[in-house]
């Protein structure tokens, strides 16, 4: 398996990795900063270790998708015959809420989450009422990588509306001059009706993207069923109204069945 990553002094780093019965063994990291698209280094650097250890004994790698691992895939794989690739579920999870991000519809309800909380925190006043509210929590989350970010903003922003639009509603923010300020968009229900389906949308997706990453035991099965219900849930969301929900569910035919999900596939059958 390969990791990539940067260290604190900002070096593009792959960490070379072995899982086996035992447990995942770190075996080496290599400098790619100068190589990351190199197909041909990357290649190299593969058989090193199918070498050291033995192309009998190792079945599958696990990396992610860019074309320069891809490249060095069909090389390695063309070489050894018996030896089976595949990237990672976080990897193409990943680029499963990436593209959702691009859509229009959430870039719109995006612009409109950071609005409402640019407004509801420069305003002291404001903030300084909703913290009084009863189980009350920041609006601002921070996630793992500016995807994560920003749906967990718009499930947090979800989270508050009653908040939020108790306070627009309030005596004493109607009668100052901030009134029209944000009310539109904070007392729109369709606005809170979109956000609600994209929250439902994602929430899913997370909670698998975590899974994965938690790699506390085996996930791929835990993965496998858990897309099924989401793209079963997504469908249901939408009252299996198809030009409604194929705008998602395109987006994770492209990144896990043709990409994982055939993969996997792929080496059952071998």
């Amino acid at each position: 398996m390969t990791d990539g990553w940067n260290d604190k002094l900002q070096r593009s780093l792959v960490n070379f990795l072995v899982h086996c019965p035992e447990g995942v063994c770190f075996l080496k990291f290599e400098d790619a900063l100068d190589v990351m698209k190199d197909a041909e280094t990357l290649c190299n650097w593969f058989e090193e270790m199918v070498l050291w250890r033995g192309h009998s004994n190792i079945v599958h790698i696990v990396t992610d998708n860019g074309p320069n691992y891809k490249v060095a895939r069909r090389t390695l794989c063309e070489k050894y015959e018996t030896i089976t690739w595949s990237p990672c579920a976080t990897y193409c999870l990943n680029l499963i809420l990436k593209d959702m991000t691009e859509m229009d519809q959430i870039v719109s309800l995006a612009k409109r989450a950071y609005e409402v909380t640019k407004f509801g925190y420069n305003l002291t006043f404001l903030i300084a009422w909703l913290r009084k509210r009863q189980g009350w929590r920041e609006i601002v989350g921070l996630g793992a990588t500016h995807v994560a970010t920003t749906f967990i903003t718009l499930k947090s922003i979800y989270e508050h509306k009653h908040d939020l639009q108790a306070i627009v509603t309030h005596k004493f923010f109607v009668e100052s001059r901030y009134a029209k300020l944000k009310k539109g968009i904070i007392l729109d229900n369709q606005n809170w009706d979109d956000i609600s389906n994209i929250v439902q949308v994602v929430t899913p997706l997370m909670c698998l993207l975590r899974i994965v990453d938690l790699n506390e035991k085996p996930s791929v099965g835990y993965v496998y069923d858990g897309m099924h219900r989401t793209r079963l849930g997504i469908k249901k969301l939408f009252k299996n109204e198809k030009n409604l929900y194929k705008c998602y569910t395109s987006i994770i035919e492209v990144h896990w069945d043709r990409i994982l999900r055939q993969t996997y596939m792929l080496q059952r059958i071998i």
